[in-house]
Formats: C-alpha cells, structure tokens, sequence
C-alpha cells in the first residue's frame, strides 16, 4: 500500500523519479512512455465508445444503453488511471535495475471489453429479431 501511494505522489513530481536509481538508457523510457500513450488512446477509445453507445442508440432500452455506456466509460477511466500508474512503476523499476512490473490489467480490461462485446451483440440479434 505504501509503494501505491508513493506511485500516486510521483504521478504528480515525475522529476522526483531521477532521484532513485540510474539513469536507464533513454529509448527504454522513451518506449515506457509510448507505452503510455498507447494506453491513453486505448482510454480514449473506450470512452469514446461510451459517449457513442448512449448517443447513437437512442432506441436501445435504456438499462441496456446505461450498462452499456457505463461500462465502457469506466473501462476508460481505469484504463487511463491504470496507464500512469503502470508509466511511474515501470520507470521506477528500469532505473532500480529491477525486472519490469507484472500486471493482470490487460487480461482484466480484455475480459471486459470482451463482455461488453457480447452484450452488444445479444443486443443487436435481439434487435433483429424484434
């Protein structure tokens, strides 16, 4: 618990990272933070699907529709939360000359998706059929 929080205070002090450890080769922090990036826009994308699914299917049930879109919408929230914690985590471990952090988010975020997925598609065969 006290490494997250530490974690939460560097979001906010990144400069504070170069006080611990070496300096890694740049490229790897420069790939760290594509990385990043790369989460961000996968953030991006789930809460852009969010605000689509409650816009777009004004003639989905509403409980389907704000399932939905919640889900979605709170996939981006964690994913984005997720992207500058797992950014700090690995920058700290590449400059501790540490093995890089293990994560269950990205099998936990694919689950998710994937349900939301199916739903969408029980949706959209129901909406055929009725």
């Amino acid at each position: 618990m006290i490494d997250f929080v530490r974690n939460v205070q560097l979001w906010f002090a990144p400069q504070e990272i170069s006080e611990e450890g070496r300096t890694p080769d740049y490229r790897f922090s420069l790939a760290n933070e594509r990385t990043f990036l790369a989460w961000l826009r996968t953030a991006l994308a789930l809460i852009g699907g969010g605000f689509a699914v409650d816009q777009f299917l004004p003639h989905l049930r509403w409980a389907w529709r704000a399932g939905l879109a919640l889900a979605l919408l709170a996939a981006g929230v964690l994913c984005s939360l997720r992207a500058v914690n797992h950014w700090v985590r690995c920058e700290r471990a590449m400059r501790r000359g540490e093995d890089l952090p293990v994560s269950r988010f990205p099998a936990l975020l694919s689950i998710a998706v994937a349900i939301v997925a199916v739903a969408m598609v029980v949706v959209v065969i129901a909406g055929w059929a009725g």
